[in-house]
């Protein structure tokens, strides 16, 4: 098992181990139009369906969001995934990383937005606590209301995969490519250890930073790094790394692979999209020509600060500012700036 390093309070607090979302599965589908509507459904049939209220209330979206924002509804498409902690059939577990996928057909891209898991936010219910604790406490129906509570989204779908299946979803892949900086070959060789023992996978140890293919295990326990670099900061990084390299392995794999991946792949996925709207996504992102994947993470840096309340570590950040940061970002595609910040 993995020891833990010294580390100050402010980056490393939280003592559970964390997971990834690397939801692959809707990035294939982007690419798959063009085999027939009939037998892509018969494949997405075998997606793991959960069904959710999607009224704006039990949503969590402001009325005020969606009069913002309306003229944007028809191009931009906006998904909740989890990378959920779940480590025994039955429990629903931690949503230990969190992103919010947008699919922006006007400006061609795919974003990726991670959203610290430590964040001091606001859960209806439960009072104030961490992002990653709303979807222990109420699933993704409340995960997504906390989303669209605290920074002004429209979420009205998720898809979750859990820690066990990423590293079978990697695999079946064929591993993935990742530069391994020097620092990180002791710590990621102790999680690899670590991860193999949980899921019951071998894991086979680095020998030298540099760039290589990672299997399952070696990729889940990359991700799990955080003693090292710059806390949770960069392990948030490290997560969006192993996602934007298999999106580019999708990507390249050619067209007449992808009914074979996704029949491997989409058992792995619980999704609240019904299969007529993940193929209704795939078609307009193909006809529209998304193919640029980028990545942002929020809150920013010098807009939060760790925190102790009541003995335990938490990241408070600039509310207002994040909200408006992220909106901009997700809905007008306008990067965030270095400005005066708070903290």
């Amino acid at each position: 098992m993995v020891k833990r390093a010294k580390h100050s309070r402010k980056n490393n607090k939280s003592n559970k181990k964390t997971k990834v979302i690397v939801l692959t599965i809707l990035f294939i589908l982007i690419f798959i139009i063009g085999f027939g509507a009939f037998y892509t459904y018969n494949l997405l049939n075998k997606v793991n369906k959960t069904e959710i209220s999607k009224s704006n209330d039990d949503l969590g979206i402001d009325n005020s969001v969606t009069e913002q924002f309306k003229d944007k509804e028809d191009d931009i498409i906006n998904i909740a995934f989890f990378g959920v902690d779940q480590m025994n059939p039955g429990e629903r577990g931690r949503s230990d990383s969190t992103m919010v996928l947008t699919i922006d057909t006007k400006t061609k891209k795919i974003k990726m937005t991670s959203i610290m898991r430590d964040s001091y936010v606001a859960i209806e219910g439960y009072g104030k606590d961490k992002l990653n604790h709303a979807y222990a406490f109420g699933g993704p129906q409340l995960a997504i209301k906390t989303l669209n509570q605290n920074y002004g989204l429209n979420i009205k779908d998720f898809v979750a995969v859990n820690f066990g299946e990423l590293s079978k979803i990697i695999d079946e892949l064929g591993g993935v490519d990742i530069n391994i900086k020097d620092y990180e070959v002791k710590m990621v060789n102790a999680y690899i250890d670590s991860v193999a023992d949980i899921i019951k996978q071998p894991g086979k140890h680095i020998s030298q930073p540099g760039l290589q293919t990672l299997s399952g295990v070696q990729a889940v326990a990359y991700t799990r790094i955080r003693y090292v670099g710059n806390g949770d900061f960069e392990r948030t990084e490290r997560q969006r790394t192993v996602l934007t390299a298999l999106f580019n392995k999708i990507k390249n794999a050619g067209v007449a692979n992808y009914p074979s991946m996704v029949n491997k792949l989409l058992p792995y996925v619980e999704t609240s999209l019904s299969s007529i709207n993940l193929i209704k996504i795939g078609t307009n992102a193909l006809s529209t020509g998304v193919t640029n994947l980028e990545q942002e993470r929020f809150p920013l840096d010098g807009y939060c600060t760790g925190a102790t309340i009541n003995g335990v570590w938490y990241l408070k950040f600039d509310e207002e500012a994040t909200k408006e940061q992220m909106q901009k970002y997700i809905f007008e595609d306008v990067k965030p700036t270095a400005a005066t910040p708070k903290f």
